[in-house]
């Protein structure tokens, strides 16, 4: 009875997405009137950004990265640095990474990993490559968002099923943002659909998200960018030059403040927001100031600062920021290969990842490439000529698609999904020379996400979890759970995968010398007060701490030995610490709540 229920609404969804594929198209080639279009109210045609010139300059070599030996436990690749022949698929291949876990029967894009404010562990992943193959899957039929409790990591459990039209079929928009505990996504294919959002809360339980708002809020859906303080949500087209800047302050009340007639398959935005890294399907990227959409200005306009292309570029994915030692780089990655959208292109330059120097950004660099040896021309080709599988196809075959880090702050360790050639970790201890130390190709079968050749599919961003483990999925097998080998874990990088993508920031205020200052703390997530939550307080001739009451306060009393500033902080993940001083007459320190 389940079953026939998701058919028949699997039916209607087709049937849906049938009339959008319609709009779209009549919009795409501007047979639509936008002032009329019910996904462009009021939006007239968009700002369109002086576009700067694409510049390309000196890049290091394109030889493979370096593999380290596989220990025990391994069974590795048969030669070639991520060949997959089709006599290695029935029982996979790993190397220096061991399963802990397998869920479900397809997978899609996107994994994330998420802790609420209770402390539930939480992991969300799209079940689609392309609606509605996966619900005919033979021996499968997952749907829409699986909502995963990993409070064991070792033993998923599915909650729910987050089943809205953009959630049935996100393509590559499912986006997380930590801080304020919204997951969202746009309606999406591998083109564009016009732009049905929802936006969901978990930050209270993860296990059982909350829709907040669900509607054609976007003009056109297929990827997306989420600023860090979680109040603006960018849906991109990818096949057209439209951008929507989404204000999410209210989730519940969403609406569109900024369209850009620009070219964007992913996104995402620098810490303040002020910046868009944007990966230019046309074969760049670009640095977008965003400034004035983030600082709510009327009618807001960006401004390109520059754009960047390297050697055999096929279509860029997506770009993250990061920093190491306090420099700022970008890691992009690229998916399939230069003939996958221009018939004229080479078949065997196949994307794969970088890193980029983003220290002027009038002048990005690139600095280190990260890629497979079956992503080289010659050996590419004779994989080809082989007829590995995945390899005929131009939306699959050997190639990156997603990479992610485990934190943005001076990250050690790189994963990326490789499409056929399965989840591949690289060290990035030494920036300028990555190193690969880890792959995991999983058992594979014939069925309709992989156009039963019976080959990997692993298209998703991965998500890092505490104990050196990774999260993705793979398009024709599910999730997995795995964990790095301790040996080769780089040196420095300890436990980041548990670390905090949105750390809460710490607040400061100066203090006068024998001068007793009485100091309220709230601490907030979103619009929530978190309860229990180490809370310190730092100063010169002190240092206290305590936990927040049920209305996520701690008030501190002190005075000082001598004058100078306090730092309060909580290492809490995604809060936000609200203060209030003032002169105290007690010198007593307590605890309210």
């Amino acid at each position: 009875m389940q079953l026939l229920r998701h058919g028949v609404r699997a039916v209607a969804i087709a049937a849906l997405l049938g009339v959008l594929v319609v709009v779209g198209a009549a919009a795409a080639l501007g047979q639509g009137n936008p002032l009329n279009d019910l996904f462009a109210l009021g939006q007239g045609t968009g700002e369109s950004p002086a576009t700067t010139p694409v510049e390309k300059r000196a890049e290091p070599s394109y030889a493979a990265t370096p593999v380290g030996s596989c220990g025990a436990g391994s069974h590795p690749q048969p030669g070639v640095d991520g060949r997959v022949p089709a006599d290695s698929l029935k029982n996979g291949l790993n190397c220096n990474i061991s399963l802990v876990s397998h869920q479900g029967t397809e997978g899609g894009f996107k994994v994330f990993r998420y802790v609420d404010a209770a402390g539930h562990v939480c992991a969300f992943y799209d079940t689609t490559l392309l609606f509605p193959t996966n619900l005919v899957n033979p021996g499968g039929g997952s749907h829409g968002i699986a909502v995963l409790d990993m409070s064991d990591p070792a033993h998923p459990k599915q909650t729910a099923t987050l089943d809205t039209v953009a959630m049935e079929s996100p393509h590559e928009s499912l986006n997380l943002n930590p801080a304020r505990g919204l997951l969202a996504a746009v309606n999406g294919n591998p083109s564009t659909y016009p732009g049905f959002f929802s936006i969901y809360d978990v930050h209270a339980d993860c296990r059982h998200p909350v829709l907040d708002a669900d509607g054609p809020y976007a003009r056109f859906g297929h990827e997306s960018g989420f600023s860090s303080d979680g109040k603006t949500f960018y849906a991109t087209s990818t096949a057209l030059q439209a951008i929507t800047a989404i204000d999410v302050t209210d989730p519940k009340n969403p609406h569109d403040i900024w369209q850009g007639n620009v070219y964007s398959h992913g996104m995402t935005l620098s810490d303040d927001g002020n910046r868009a890294y944007i990966a230019d399907p046309k074969g760049n990227l670009l640095i977008l100031d965003t400034s004035e959409i983030q600082a709510r200005k009327p009618n807001p306009q960006t401004r390109e600062i520059s754009r960047l292309t390297w050697d055999k570029a096929s279509i860029p994915q997506n770009a993250i920021p990061f920093t190491e030692n306090g420099h700022p780089y970008l890691l992009e990655f690229d998916e399939y290969t230069q003939q996958t959208l221009n018939p004229s292109g080479d078949p065997d330059q196949v994307g794969a990842a970088r890193i980029i120097d983003i220290a002027d950004e009038t002048k990005p660099v690139v600095v280190a490439n990260i890629r497979l040896a079956i992503d080289n021309p010659a050996e590419h080709k004779a994989a080809t000529q082989a007829n590995d599988p995945g390899t005929r196809s131009p939306a699959q075959g050997y190639a990156a698609h997603y990479c992610n880090i485990p934190t943005s702050v001076d990250p050690k360790v790189v994963a990326c999904s490789f499409i056929a050639s399965g989840l591949r970790v690289f060290d990035i201890s030494d920036l300028l020379h990555p190193k690969e130390i880890a792959y995991y190709v999983a058992p594979s079968k014939e069925d309709t996400q992989n156009g039963y050749d019976g080959s990997n599919y692993a298209m998703s961003k991965p998500a890092f979890g505490p104990d050196r483990q990774i999260w993705y999925t793979d398009g024709s097998s599910g999730f997995y759970a795995l964990r790095v080998d301790a040996g080769v874990w780089p040196a420095g990088a300890g436990q980041q995968g548990s670390a905090c993508a949105a750390r809460t920031r710490s607040r400061h205020l100066r203090v006068r010398k024998h001068k007793a200052k009485t100091i309220r703390i709230r601490l907030m997530r979103g619009r929530h007060t978190v309860r229990g939550a180490t809370v310190r307080l730092r100063g010169p001739g002190f240092s206290k701490h305590a936990k927040t009451s049920r209305r996520g306060r701690v008030v501190f009393t002190v005075r000082p030995r001598r004058s100078g500033r306090a730092t309060v902080s909580s290492s809490y993940c995604g809060g936000r610490l609200h203060l209030a001083a003032s002169h105290a007459r007690s010198v007593r320190p307590h605890f309210a709540g």
